[in-house]
């Protein structure tokens, strides 16, 4: 299963030596990739090194093996902890094993017994490590839930659940063929009451084996309680030779089956990203067949005129916009003003009849601007009043240009914004750095606190925009005060550490020759030879 990585925490430098060759990490299947003396220095190489494994010493200056296990159990929560100590203390214990420390071991400690610690603890690695790669078992798995993802996945669909780019994306890792083109959808419901699951499948496998169409793909899905045909045309001339074979479909199933079938066919969507406004119209056929008498086909185009053919901007449309100015890429956003410009030929209408739809979408990015505080003539222009009229364009481009530039212009803007706030952020902790910094007890947590953010995302945020941890760049603040103090007054060392947030002054010193190189006094002395 490969070398688990191991560091050792122990302040005494015998027994860290001892451990060390006493050992044969290789052949128990480990590698000891680092030492340290203190709970302090551990914490920080632990979070270079990433081992798989920690042994620590209870008792160490600055910060004791418990500490220590609590801290690591948070950044490392797959980390193996064996802790030791001369101490037979069942308190010890205690806070150990609810820790879940995986052995608690007394000093003196000899090399056969952690021999055996080791070797139970790799076979627990190796476990765990077995149970995260099985990668074999979550294919098959993965290959057995096909079916249903796929079923979820059209249901999805046909219900205008999925985002444009989540269509591609969904389909191709469920092995779907979605090709480009011309789509539409039909919703086919059986004319017969006691409609049971398995009449339904039977229906399915009669409309999949039997549907031909010259020029045309169609797939058979289960959408609710009917069957659905998506159906991918070569042309839009293909559409009237589509409710042919339907017509014929219906009365196979009449004469083979004696299951009567009625189909409701929506309007043409160019992708299958719209196939749900064409499930719609199917829909809304469906309905008319009361009227209809014997029709077994119902096309929505020949009930409801082109002309009188929806074209709204509804809530779905303004989450999807909100989220790729918000958060997509360029592209995103670039990809959804096309998908929403090109309803409008879609939907058969003259260009100055989308007017409406026009206004609905151009408030929906003035709402996002109000609302993340951004000028309006940084998105619009400066001579922009709140009117637009689709008669302002000569074609559909022009005005798809024209509304992706502005969402492009919206979206900077909202990403300038981001980044300020984030530092923004940063500045006021760091004022509260320079405030606070000769308190002991300062922490992300009494930090976060008073900016009122969680302790985990500002250590992110503070991590990616300053470069060093929030502990590092609180230590460097204190050093730096500490080198002023000893440079500039005569304060003795104590007094130094104490106005630097340090209550131990051997711990002081520890850390301002880590950080300078020297210890404070001589660090002193080097200014006045």
């Amino acid at each position: 299963m490969g070398i688990y990585r191991v560091l050792l925490a122990d302040d005494e430098a015998e027994i860290r030596t001892g451990i060390s060759r006493k050992i044969d990490w290789a052949s128990l299947g480990f590698s000891l990739v680092g030492e340290a003396a203190n709970g302090e220095d551990a914490l920080e190489l632990a979070e270079q090194l990433r081992p798989d494994v920690v042994l620590t010493d209870i008792k160490m200056p600055f910060m004791d093996g418990l500490e220590l296990c609590r801290r690591l159990r948070m950044s490392l929560p797959g980390a193996g902890l064996v802790v030791f100590s001369g101490f037979d203390d069942f308190e010890y214990a205690r806070q150990a094993v609810g820790m879940g420390v995986f052995e608690y071991i007394l000093k003196p400690i000899n090399a056969p017994e952690l021999g055996e610690v080791l070797t139970r603890l790799r076979e627990h690695l190796d476990r765990q490590r077995m149970e995260r790669r099985d990668m074999e078992s979550l294919r098959r798995r993965y290959e057995e839930s096909l079916p249903v993802l796929r079923e979820i996945f059209y249901t999805r669909l046909l219900s205008g659940q999925l985002q444009p780019d989540q269509v591609r994306e969904k389909a191709a890792r469920y092995e779907i063929d979605l090709p480009e083109g011309l789509w539409t959808a039909a919703l086919v419901h059986v004319d017969i009451l006691g409609r049971d699951e398995l009449l339904l499948l039977s229906v399915q496998s009669f409309l999949s084996e039997h549907f031909s169409l010259e020029g045309g793909q169609g797939r058979v899905v289960l959408y609710g309680d009917m069957p659905a045909l998506l159906v991918r045309l070569e042309g839009e001339d293909r559409l009237y030779h589509l409710l042919e074979e339907l017509e014929r479909l219906s009365w196979l199933s009449q004469s083979y089956l004696g299951i009567p079938l009625t189909t409701g066919v929506g309007l043409l969507c160019r992708g299958a990203e719209e196939l749900h406004r064409s499930m719609e119209g199917a829909r809304s056929a469906l309905d008319y067949r009361v009227l209809m008498g014997s029709s077994r086909v119902i096309y929505i185009g020949d009930l409801e005129p082109k002309a009188t053919a929806a074209l709204s901007f509804g809530e779905e449309d303004q989450r999807a916009l909100s989220s790729a100015v918000k958060m997509g890429t360029p592209e995103q956003v670039r990809q959804m003003v096309r998908v929403l410009t090109g309803r409008i030929p879609q939907a058969g209408l003259a260009l100055h009849q989308g007017q409406l739809f026009l206004l609905e979408l151009v408030t929906c990015l003035l709402r996002l601007a109000r609302a993340a505080g951004v000028e309006v003539d940084e998105v619009f222009g400066p001579s922009f009043t709140g009117a637009v009229s689709i008669s302002d364009f000569s074609n559909l481009e022009e005005l798809e240009g024209w509304l992706e530039e502005r969402c492009l212009r919206l979206h900077e803007q909202l990403g300038r914004r981001r980044t300020d706030m984030a530092w923004r952020l940063v500045d006021r902790a760091k004022d509260y750095i320079a405030g606070h910094y000769a308190d002991e007890n300062l922490s992300v947590e009494s930090l976060c606190a008073h900016i009122h953010l969680s302790p985990t995302y500002f250590s992110t945020l503070f991590k990616r925009e300053v470069g060093i941890s929030f502990t590092a760049y609180v230590t460097q603040v204190r050093m730096e005060e500490a080198a002023r103090l000893l440079r500039e007054t005569g304060e003795k060392t104590y007094q130094v550490a104490e106005r630097t947030g340090y209550s131990d002054p051997n711990y002081f010193s520890y850390v301002f020759k880590k950080s300078f190189g020297v210890s404070p006094s001589k660090f002193r002395a080097g200014l006045n030879p």
